[in-house]
């Protein structure tokens, strides 16, 4: 039913992490499936319970291409209608796929996200309650929540179960950075969806997430100001074609 597509180049500080990950996929109660973009790394480096892991697929890339590239990469490869993108060095609660899957066949809506968790390295978690309010969100609600590029995103992407053929229409930004966000205010400005008060993803905090990368904030600013203002000019036409359509 869910295909989880992750990009990862296999570092060696990753690797357990990526186990991790793997390991809370294992725990989850609907079937699923993964997709693991190798993003100019070798598949021989997979840990092993990945490797010996028939619902896990590799996309190996022959050079390394960024994350959104290897993540849009991997959509050739999903053949499941429900899909959800994740980080190599993350987890997933373990009711995530069963309470978002049972809420998205239940309504018919296009997505269906949660609240995260900021994971701890002493093991703790806290909560994160995204600025969108919890319950059903029309087409471009989220993005209305995200009031300036500099304030906290709307929606936590990773926390969003959608439809496969939604993601494909608003896959991830083009960007080196913030590509994430694109994906996030687009799939939700593209169909209804629900946010869920209840945490189905815990984000690790740590030394090497993307975020302590050196250089990377000096991107930061025009990776938000870029997603935020196509989340604005989608949100606009998807509007514009409405009120054409019921003119």
């Amino acid at each position: 039913m869910i295909t989880v597509v992750i990009a990862s180049r296999l570092r060696e500080d990753r690797l357990d992490y990526l186990s991790a990950m793997h390991a809370s996929l294992t725990r989850q109660s609907v079937p699923w499936e993964a997709v693991i973009a190798l993003d100019g790394a070798s598949p021989d480096r997979l840990p092993a319970p990945l490797a010996q892991d028939s619902r896990v697929r590799t996309l190996a890339l022959p050079r390394p291409v960024g994350a959104s590239c290897a993540r849009n990469l991997a959509l050739t490869q999903v053949r499941t209608p429900y899909l959800n993108w994740a980080d190599d060095d993350d987890e997933f609660t373990d009711n995530a796929m069963a309470i978002r899957l049972d809420t998205l066949e239940s309504t018919g809506v296009g997505w269906c996200a949660g609240w995260s968790e900021d994971h701890h390295p002493d093991g703790s978690t806290t909560l994160w309650r995204c600025p969108t309010p919890p319950g059903r969100h029309e087409p471009g609600e989220v993005w209305t929540y995200w009031k300036s590029p500099a304030d906290t995103i709307p929606i936590g992407p990773t926390t969003i179960l959608a439809r496969t053929d939604l993601v494909r229409a608003a896959p991830m930004g083009g960007l080196v950075q913030g590509e994430d966000y694109c994906a996030a205010v687009g799939v939700t400005s593209l169909a209804p969806g629900i946010l869920l008060p209840t945490p189905v993803y815990r984000y690790r905090k740590w030394g090497g997430q993307m975020t302590s990368q050196v250089g990377y904030d000096q991107l930061e600013t025009a990776a938000r100001e870029h997603a935020w203002a196509y989340g604005r000019s989608l949100r606009a036409l998807v509007h514009g074609a409405g009120d054409l359509i019921h003119g």
